[in-house]
């Protein structure tokens, strides 16, 4: 799935290791398209690196969601399960 975004779309950020919690791209008017992720399965990708449950959400909230990198910022999918 990354390499045919990589090829449609140009210039997305993508986080490093966490390629498999990609579910799409998100577009907009007037802004640049993002790369969206599953938030559930950006914390278990947390976990499966050794963090704890509180450990990967701490991590999650201020290192990925709080990060702004530009316009083309990736994009956090929060479900009923997150």
């Amino acid at each position: 799935m990354l390499e045919s975004l990589l090829e449609k779309y140009e210039n997305l950020l993508i986080m490093d290791g966490f390629d498999g919690c990609i579910v799409g791209v998100g577009e907009s008017c007037g802004s640049e398209p993002r790369v969206v992720y599953d938030v559930n399965k950006v914390i278990e990708q947390l976990m499966n690196d050794g963090m704890s449950c509180e450990e990967a959400e701490e991590w999650f909230s201020f290192n990925q969601l709080g990060a702004y990198m530009g316009e083309s910022t990736p994009i956090f999918l929060f479900t009923p399960e997150s």
